[in-house]
Protein backbone atom coordinates (compact mmCIF):
# COMPACT_ATOMS: atom_id res chain seq x y z
CA UNK A 1 0.00 0.00 0.00
CA UNK A 2 1.37 3.41 -0.95
CA UNK A 3 2.14 5.91 1.81
CA UNK A 4 1.30 8.80 -0.51
CA UNK A 5 -2.03 10.55 -0.05
CA UNK A 6 -4.73 8.97 -2.24
CA UNK A 7 -7.99 10.82 -2.97
CA UNK A 8 -11.00 10.73 -5.24
CA UNK A 9 -10.78 11.90 -8.85
CA UNK A 10 -12.71 15.06 -7.92
CA UNK A 11 -10.34 15.94 -5.06
CA UNK A 12 -7.35 15.20 -7.29
CA UNK A 13 -8.68 17.54 -9.97
CA UNK A 14 -9.21 20.30 -7.41
CA UNK A 15 -5.61 19.93 -6.21
CA UNK A 16 -4.36 19.83 -9.79
CA UNK A 17 -6.26 23.02 -10.63
CA UNK A 18 -4.66 24.74 -7.65
CA UNK A 19 -1.21 23.72 -8.80
CA UNK A 20 -2.03 24.84 -12.34
CA UNK A 21 -2.53 28.39 -11.15
CA UNK A 22 1.03 28.40 -9.79
CA UNK A 23 2.39 26.80 -12.96
CA UNK A 24 0.76 29.49 -15.10
CA UNK A 25 2.30 32.20 -12.91
CA UNK A 26 5.67 30.51 -13.33
CA UNK A 27 5.21 30.44 -17.12
CA UNK A 28 4.29 34.12 -17.26
CA UNK A 29 7.31 35.02 -15.11
CA UNK A 30 9.48 32.93 -17.46
CA UNK A 31 8.19 34.97 -20.40
CA UNK A 32 9.07 38.16 -18.55
CA UNK A 33 12.60 36.92 -17.84
CA UNK A 34 13.02 35.99 -21.52
CA UNK A 35 12.15 39.56 -22.48
CA UNK A 36 14.60 40.89 -19.92
CA UNK A 37 17.36 38.66 -21.32
CA UNK A 38 16.74 40.00 -24.82
CA UNK A 39 16.86 43.55 -23.47
CA UNK A 40 20.31 43.14 -21.89
CA UNK A 41 22.95 45.55 -23.23
CA UNK A 42 25.64 44.13 -25.53
CA UNK A 43 29.41 44.26 -25.29
CA UNK A 44 31.61 44.33 -28.40
CA UNK A 45 34.25 41.59 -28.69
CA UNK A 46 37.48 43.23 -29.77
CA UNK A 47 39.93 40.36 -29.19
CA UNK A 48 40.97 38.21 -32.17
CA UNK A 49 40.09 34.70 -31.01
CA UNK A 50 41.27 31.78 -33.14
CA UNK A 51 39.59 28.37 -32.72
CA UNK A 52 40.66 24.94 -33.93
CA UNK A 53 37.77 23.34 -35.84
CA UNK A 54 37.41 20.20 -37.94
CA UNK A 55 37.93 22.27 -41.08
CA UNK A 56 40.88 24.32 -39.79
CA UNK A 57 41.40 27.52 -37.83
CA UNK A 58 38.37 29.81 -37.61
CA UNK A 59 37.72 33.20 -36.08
CA UNK A 60 34.79 33.91 -33.76
CA UNK A 61 32.93 35.66 -36.58
CA UNK A 62 33.50 32.71 -38.92
CA UNK A 63 31.93 30.33 -36.38
CA UNK A 64 28.55 31.99 -36.94
CA UNK A 65 28.51 29.99 -40.19
CA UNK A 66 26.43 32.56 -42.04
CA UNK A 67 23.91 33.13 -39.24
CA UNK A 68 23.54 36.19 -37.00
CA UNK A 69 23.25 34.45 -33.61
CA UNK A 70 25.69 32.06 -31.94
CA UNK A 71 25.41 30.08 -28.71
CA UNK A 72 28.33 28.20 -27.16
CA UNK A 73 28.10 25.54 -24.52
CA UNK A 74 31.44 25.55 -22.73
CA UNK A 75 31.81 21.79 -22.40
CA UNK A 76 34.00 20.78 -19.45
CA UNK A 77 36.95 19.08 -21.13
CA UNK A 78 40.23 20.59 -19.99
CA UNK A 79 43.78 19.94 -21.19
CA UNK A 80 44.38 17.63 -18.20
CA UNK A 81 41.21 15.61 -18.83
CA UNK A 82 41.34 12.19 -20.45
CA UNK A 83 37.59 12.20 -21.16
CA UNK A 84 34.72 14.67 -21.12
CA UNK A 85 32.73 15.40 -17.96
CA UNK A 86 29.85 12.89 -17.58
CA UNK A 87 27.30 15.59 -16.67
CA UNK A 88 28.35 17.72 -19.63
CA UNK A 89 28.14 14.60 -21.78
CA UNK A 90 24.53 14.07 -20.68
CA UNK A 91 23.80 17.59 -21.91
CA UNK A 92 25.42 17.03 -25.30
CA UNK A 93 23.45 13.79 -25.81
CA UNK A 94 20.20 15.64 -26.46
CA UNK A 95 21.43 18.61 -28.47
CA UNK A 96 22.17 17.27 -31.96
CA UNK A 97 18.50 16.80 -32.81
CA UNK A 98 17.82 20.45 -32.01
CA UNK A 99 20.27 21.86 -34.55
CA UNK A 100 17.94 21.96 -37.59
CA UNK A 101 15.34 23.84 -35.55
CA UNK A 102 17.89 26.31 -34.17
CA UNK A 103 19.35 26.87 -37.63
CA UNK A 104 15.84 27.63 -38.89
CA UNK A 105 15.71 30.45 -36.35
CA UNK A 106 19.10 31.90 -37.38
CA UNK A 107 21.02 30.35 -34.45
CA UNK A 108 24.30 28.44 -34.67
CA UNK A 109 25.05 26.19 -31.70
CA UNK A 110 28.55 24.92 -30.88
CA UNK A 111 30.42 23.12 -28.15
CA UNK A 112 33.73 24.70 -27.15
CA UNK A 113 36.38 23.26 -24.83
CA UNK A 114 39.90 24.03 -23.66
CA UNK A 115 41.30 20.57 -24.54
CA UNK A 116 43.17 20.10 -27.84
CA UNK A 117 41.02 19.32 -30.86
CA UNK A 118 42.32 15.76 -31.25
CA UNK A 119 41.05 14.84 -27.77
CA UNK A 120 37.66 16.35 -28.52
CA UNK A 121 37.38 14.52 -31.84
CA UNK A 122 38.23 11.15 -30.26
CA UNK A 123 35.67 11.61 -27.49
CA UNK A 124 33.05 12.83 -29.93
CA UNK A 125 33.53 9.65 -31.95
CA UNK A 126 33.18 7.50 -28.82
CA UNK A 127 29.93 9.25 -27.87
CA UNK A 128 28.53 9.10 -31.41
CA UNK A 129 27.79 12.81 -31.57
CA UNK A 130 27.40 14.95 -34.68
CA UNK A 131 27.51 18.27 -32.82
CA UNK A 132 30.08 20.79 -34.06
CA UNK A 133 32.83 21.12 -31.43
CA UNK A 134 35.76 23.53 -31.47
CA UNK A 135 38.86 23.83 -29.34
CA UNK A 136 39.91 27.04 -27.60
CA UNK A 137 43.25 25.51 -26.61
CA UNK A 138 45.30 28.14 -28.46
CA UNK A 139 43.24 31.15 -27.42
CA UNK A 140 42.15 32.93 -24.23
CA UNK A 141 38.46 32.68 -25.13
CA UNK A 142 37.40 30.26 -22.36
CA UNK A 143 39.60 32.03 -19.83
CA UNK A 144 38.21 35.44 -20.73
CA UNK A 145 34.62 34.17 -20.59
CA UNK A 146 35.09 32.62 -17.14
CA UNK A 147 34.62 29.04 -18.33
CA UNK A 148 38.24 27.95 -17.80
CA UNK A 149 40.87 28.71 -15.19
CA UNK A 150 44.53 27.91 -14.74
CA UNK A 151 45.56 25.35 -12.14
CA UNK A 152 47.27 28.18 -10.27
CA UNK A 153 43.99 30.12 -10.12
CA UNK A 154 42.15 27.09 -8.76
CA UNK A 155 44.80 26.46 -6.11
CA UNK A 156 44.63 30.13 -5.07
CA UNK A 157 40.95 29.63 -4.16
CA UNK A 158 42.10 27.68 -1.09
CA UNK A 159 39.33 25.11 -1.42
CA UNK A 160 38.83 22.39 1.17
CA UNK A 161 38.51 19.38 -1.12
CA UNK A 162 36.84 17.32 1.60
CA UNK A 163 34.07 19.91 1.91
CA UNK A 164 33.21 19.98 -1.80
CA UNK A 165 30.03 18.25 -3.07
CA UNK A 166 30.62 14.53 -3.80
CA UNK A 167 30.03 15.10 -7.52
CA UNK A 168 33.32 16.98 -7.82
CA UNK A 169 35.50 14.03 -6.79
CA UNK A 170 33.34 11.61 -8.79
CA UNK A 171 33.64 13.64 -11.98
CA UNK A 172 37.33 14.35 -11.45
CA UNK A 173 37.96 10.60 -11.35
CA UNK A 174 35.67 10.04 -14.35
CA UNK A 175 37.60 12.58 -16.41
CA UNK A 176 40.97 11.14 -15.45
CA UNK A 177 42.27 14.09 -13.49
CA UNK A 178 42.48 15.33 -9.90
CA UNK A 179 40.08 17.79 -8.26
CA UNK A 180 42.13 20.95 -9.00
CA UNK A 181 42.51 19.80 -12.60
CA UNK A 182 38.80 19.12 -12.90
CA UNK A 183 37.90 22.52 -11.46
CA UNK A 184 39.92 24.33 -14.12
CA UNK A 185 36.75 24.01 -16.18
CA UNK A 186 33.25 25.29 -15.45
CA UNK A 187 29.87 24.74 -17.16
CA UNK A 188 28.78 27.87 -18.96
CA UNK A 189 26.73 29.23 -21.85
CA UNK A 190 27.80 32.25 -23.89
CA UNK A 191 25.66 33.93 -26.55
CA UNK A 192 26.77 36.32 -29.30
CA UNK A 193 25.35 38.19 -32.25
CA UNK A 194 27.06 39.37 -35.43
CA UNK A 195 25.99 42.77 -36.75
CA UNK A 196 27.75 44.68 -39.56
CA UNK A 197 30.91 42.63 -39.11
CA UNK A 198 31.10 43.22 -35.33
CA UNK A 199 30.60 40.43 -32.78
CA UNK A 200 28.77 41.33 -29.57
CA UNK A 201 28.20 39.21 -26.48
CA UNK A 202 24.53 39.31 -25.49
CA UNK A 203 24.07 36.75 -22.69
CA UNK A 204 25.89 34.32 -20.40
CA UNK A 205 24.96 31.74 -17.77
CA UNK A 206 26.90 29.44 -15.46
CA UNK A 207 26.21 26.81 -12.81
CA UNK A 208 22.54 25.89 -12.56
CA UNK A 209 21.89 28.58 -15.15
CA UNK A 210 22.74 25.98 -17.82
CA UNK A 211 19.98 23.59 -16.70
CA UNK A 212 17.81 24.73 -19.62
CA UNK A 213 20.06 22.47 -21.72
CA UNK A 214 19.49 19.45 -19.47
CA UNK A 215 16.35 18.08 -21.08
CA UNK A 216 15.89 15.23 -18.62
CA UNK A 217 15.46 17.53 -15.59
CA UNK A 218 12.10 19.06 -16.64
CA UNK A 219 10.85 15.51 -17.27
CA UNK A 220 12.05 14.24 -13.89
CA UNK A 221 10.45 17.27 -12.21
CA UNK A 222 7.07 15.94 -13.36
CA UNK A 223 7.28 12.31 -12.22
CA UNK A 224 6.54 11.11 -8.66
CA UNK A 225 10.15 10.62 -7.52
CA UNK A 226 11.31 13.91 -9.04
CA UNK A 227 15.04 14.31 -9.44
CA UNK A 228 15.54 12.05 -6.42
CA UNK A 229 19.02 13.44 -5.81
CA UNK A 230 18.87 14.42 -2.15
CA UNK A 231 22.38 15.31 -1.01
CA UNK A 232 23.83 13.45 -4.00
CA UNK A 233 23.42 16.29 -6.50
CA UNK A 234 24.01 14.88 -10.02
CA UNK A 235 25.97 11.87 -8.68
CA UNK A 236 23.62 9.53 -10.57
CA UNK A 237 24.50 10.96 -13.99
CA UNK A 238 26.74 8.80 -16.18
CA UNK A 239 27.85 8.86 -19.79
CA UNK A 240 25.16 7.19 -21.85
CA UNK A 241 27.34 4.10 -22.46
CA UNK A 242 28.10 3.62 -18.75
CA UNK A 243 24.70 3.06 -17.14
CA UNK A 244 24.07 -0.37 -15.66
CA UNK A 245 21.42 -2.13 -13.62
CA UNK A 246 17.73 -2.90 -14.20
CA UNK A 247 16.82 0.68 -15.14
CA UNK A 248 19.45 0.80 -17.88
CA UNK A 249 18.44 -2.66 -19.09
CA UNK A 250 15.01 -1.30 -20.00
CA UNK A 251 16.49 1.25 -22.43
Amino acid sequence: MTEHKVVSREDWQAARDGLLRGEKEHTRRGDELARERRALPWVAIEKDYQFDADDGTRTLAELFDGRSQLMFYHFMFGPAYEAGCPVNSSIADSLAGLLPHLHARDVTFLLVSQAPLAKLQAYKQRMGWSLPWVSAARTDFNLDLGASFTREQVQAWGLDEAALPPIVAINAAATGTDIPGYLTQSPAVSVFTLRDGVVYQTYAATGRGVEFLMGYYPILDRVPAGRDEGDGFQTWIRRHDEYSGPQAARL
